[in-house]
């Protein structure tokens, strides 16, 4: 029979040996792009063990083989790179069943595999039977995981007897539900960023794919694949790894559709939850010698307009549709050794700063990685712990932190500096008002202008890039740190919408719809890494720091607090044991001692071996992992001339310009009876339900506030004062820049103006033929004079650079004479409501040209 076979002697690439241990990746496996499995079949005989994976359409088909015949405690995975068409498999099959006397008996139908996992005897398969659609991206589907089943690969498997050590570890293990917020893709990765993904295929679009290291990731990103242990023991028996099994992500992912003007606005939120040092709340508390830090989370967020599905533009484009933004936050414990005991039954037990590093090593780690996976951008570090206490607990650790960051500062380069901030949130919100609120939005104006967003383009030039990070903590990193993170992220919504042009302002109102639904989206996305971490849902939420409607979130407030302190005093054990057995951190050897005979796991998350090669105490982060990742992309391939085409994309992109993103397949399912009410875009959470409660004038724009409020004009004025507002930040003082700054600002935007002119004067001066300008002729001159006037003699270009200034100067102060004479100012009174002019308050003077005509008009 015919059989497609994929080429033998194309061997998988290699994974390059890490010069340190700063991070962990899982080997590098050859991924076939001719069809995606997604549907699989488990069929047994007494020897062998078949699944046979098929794609949605059922057309194409691929058999894994494992042997039952190996001793019980190995595994035998095979795969022949075979693909069979539906009449072939159904041969195959066929002569599998008369090939045995006992038959070929059909065990299950799932659609993923997660892994293989040993306890005492044998292994189990772990199979996806049920999953949910929870977003799209770019046409791909991500799922969550609704039901799991374990099957024991053996032929004399036995239910282990009720108080064997196999039976308690198995029980471990089931005890974390998989079916709670994990999620998985078939044909998108979503362990990495949108940017990663994006620049990556870029990348192999001008054959660069060496630079993949500079994103943080060459493939799947260990930090964040929750199933790295159960694919350990695939990897020495098949190089087709991720062909087979799903890489699956902890945390929170959700979707909303947001109608602007007729289209489709999608946003996304995304959070991917180390597996580093994860666990339990009490239990894990800031950092390992490895540097990773406890509830270390990334948050993302994508904002697309569906004017388009797919990443490609109509015209043979190649993951250049310039509709895609995102930008990515990050949250994780203080990278300190510290601890606190929950064993007395209180409900904040004390802080112990267990280990003084003077070098602070394990944060330097930290850092490090913080620099290599965000573009070796600025690092912001936003502290909310308490500043003032009666009996010091979070003081502590604030002033341990400050000292951590200013020796990690003393060395670091000066554009490399840690942006260090500390403010007590707890305090500020139990003053009047919104000071809460206020600070946080004047802090993510500074953020999103600092880091940036990342926005797609058809190519690197007009790609915008997303360099830097913004890291958020408090003490649990659960409720204050989502409050702060919601305000981050409402900003960068705004800037995502703009660039998108669909709005001409990026702030936001309160109360509006797009905010409302927003606000939902980092509720839900706080509550699901609250119960992760500590249990229970947030017990302080936005609007508790917005201090809206405080009697029942009061309430709330006090009953999550309540369900917190029970899990964590009572749960916490068990959860932690069931995240050590299934990543791995504890596995079973005889003679050891068993998982709940341990009095600690602190070894097993503090790994300590001769070969860890030291860092410097000075020179404490790796040179490549700061390097700029604009200036990386500019210096290989913008300045060598490089940028994508579509010569290179006939010879770099196998399968271009036809089947290289086989989306509709996913997208446009094949070969099923669909209804609306079924469809997840149709299911999705939007805007147009707040329409039934519209208000009775009609406007249903979703960036109008639907509560007349004097929050959204304050907050407006407070983000155009941060415009002409610099802060730097040292220790944790916030200093202002003085005049003499100002000074020296505008003494080098002059600088750079003469530098202009000086070059404009040189190429005007290079022409053979005399320029011939007229003579400025001045306002208060009437209209007959104007037309009658001769001019003088021209001006050389070197003089026209050199009186441009003097001539502005002079134009304002005439314009000013002659409005004089036509208006009186003075007789003008203020309108006391402009709510009927729509939309005026998106108007504004830029900050530049008013400092401009206020040094101009008072020299006058």
């Amino acid at each position: 029979m015919n059989k497609n076979v994929v080429d033998e002697g194309e061997a998988p690439n290699a994974q390059p040996e890490a010069q340190d241990h700063t991070f962990n990746e899982a080997p590098k496996q050859r991924r076939s792009k001719k069809f995606t499995l997604s549907t699989y079949t488990i069929y047994e005989t007494h020897d062998r063990m078949y699944v046979v994976g098929s794609n949605k359409r059922e057309t194409m088909f691929r058999i894994l083989e494992i042997d039952l015949s190996v001793p019980q405690g190995d595994l035998s995975v095979l795969e022949d790179n075979v693909f069979f068409t539906r009449n072939e498999i159904m041969n195959v099959l066929s002569g599998l069943e008369e090939a045995n006397d006992e038959g070929l008996q059909k065990r299950l139908t799932g659609c993923g595999l997660l892994g293989f996992i040993k306890f005492t005897t044998c292994y189990y398969l772990i199979v996806i039977t049920k999953t949910s659609s929870v977003a799209i991206l770019g046409g791909h589907a991500v799922y969550h995981i609704d039901e799991t089943e374990l099957v024991p690969i053996s032929n004399t498997y036995k239910t282990p007897e009720k108080n064997s050590v196999e039976a308690r570890l198995l029980a471990t293990f089931l005890s974390l539900d998989l079916s709670k917020t994990f999620y998985f893709s078939y044909t998108y990765d979503i362990t990495n960023t949108l940017q990663t993904n994006l620049l990556r295929e870029k990348l192999r679009a001008v054959d660069r794919t060496d630079l993949n290291m500079s994103l943080g990731a060459t493939d799947y990103n260990d930090m964040f694949m929750w199933n790295s242990h159960l694919l350990q023991p695939l990897f020495c028996c098949i190089n087709t790894v991720y062909d087979w099994f799903q890489a699956i992500i902890h945390g929170f992912i959700d979707q909303v559709n947001v109608p602007i003007w007729g289209k489709s606005i999608y946003v996304t939120l995304i959070a991917r939850r180390s597996h580093h040092f994860a666990g339990a709340r009490y239990l894990k508390r800031g950092v390992n010698n490895q540097g990773y830090v406890a509830n270390e989370v990334e948050t993302e967020q994508i904002v697309s307009d569906m004017i388009l599905t797919p990443f490609h533009n109509p015209d043979n484009g190649f993951f250049d549709n310039d509709r895609y933004t995102s930008f990515v936050q990050h949250r994780g414990s203080i990278p300190l050794f510290w601890s606190q005991e929950a064993s007395n039954l209180t409900a904040k037990p004390p802080i112990q700063i267990n280990v003084a590093d003077p070098f602070f090593s394990p944060a330097a780690l930290h850092f490090d990685r913080l620099f290599q996976r965000y573009g070796g951008g600025p690092i912001q570090v936003l502290n909310l712990i308490k500043g003032k206490e009666k009996n010091p607990r979070e003081t502590k650790l604030l002033i341990e932190f400050e000292q951590c960051i200013n020796y990690l500062n003393e060395f670091l380069p000066d554009d490399k500096k840690l942006q260090y901030t500390a403010w007590d949130m707890s305090r500020a919100s139990k003053l009047h008002g919104q000071v809460v609120i206020e600070f946080l939005e004047k802090y993510a104006v500074n953020t999103v202008e600092t880091t940036g967003i990342f926005h797609n383009g058809k190519d690197f030039a007009s790609t915008k890039i997303q360099e830097g990070i913004c890291r958020t903590n408090c003490i649990d990193c659960l409720d204050r740190t989502n409050a702060a993170q919601f305000v981050i992220g409402k900003r960068a919504l705004g800037v995502q919408l703009l660039r998108l042009g669909l709005v001409d302002s990026a702030f936001l109102e309160y109360d509006s719809d797009i905010v409302d639904i927003l606000t939902e989206l980092f509720h839900d996305h706080g509550d699901t890494i609250a119960l992760q971490y500590g249990g229970s849902h947030l017990v302080n939420t936005v609007e508790t720091y917005r201090k809206v409607n405080q009697w029942s979130s009061h309430s709330r407030d006090m009953i999550e607090s309540i369900k917190r302190f029970y899990s964590n005093s009572f749960i916490d054990a068990q959860r932690q044991d069931a995240i050590n057995l299934f990543l791995g951190h504890y596995v079973w050897k005889e003679g050891h001692p068993k998982l709940w005979e341990m009095n600690t796991d602190f070894y097993l998350h503090n790994v300590f071996e001769q070969s860890f090669r030291k860092r410097s105490y000075t020179r404490w982060w790796n040179v490549y992992h700061i390097k700029s990742l604009r200036k990386t992309i500019a210096e290989e391939i913008l300045l060598k001339d490089n940028d994508i085409t579509k010569v290179k994309l006939l010879e770099n992109i196998r399968g271009y310009p036809g089947a290289f993103d086989n989306y509709w397949n996913e997208y446009y399912e094949p070969r099923g009876l669909s209804f609306f009410r079924d469809l997840f875009a149709f299911k999705m959470n939007s805007t147009r339900r707040y329409h039934s409660v519209a208000k009775k004038s009609g406007w249903f724009s979703p960036f109008v506030s639907r509560k007349q409020t004097t929050l959204n004009s304050k907050l407006r004025a407070a983000v155009a004062e941060v415009k002409r507002e610099s802060i730097t930040v040292q220790g944790s003082v916030a200093t202002e820049f003085c005049n003499a700054d100002e000074y020296e600002l505008l003494d080098l935007a002059l600088q750079r103006q003469y530098a202009e002119f000086d070059s404009v004067s040189e190429e005007l001066d290079s022409f053979d033929h005399t320029l011939s300008l007229l003579n400025y002729m001045p306002f208060d001159q009437d209209a007959d004079s104007l037309m009658t006037s001769k001019t003088s003699s021209p001006l050389s270009s070197a003089e026209l650079a050199v009186d441009h200034s003097a001539w502005l100067a002079h134009d304002i102060i005439e314009d000013k004479k002659l409005y004089g004479k036509i208006v009186d100012i003075s007789s003008y009174s203020p309108v006391d409501d402009y709510r009927p002019f729509r939309r005026a308050e998106n108007y504004a003077v830029d900050p530049d040209d008013a400092k401009l005509y206020e040094f101009v008009l008072s020299s006058s």
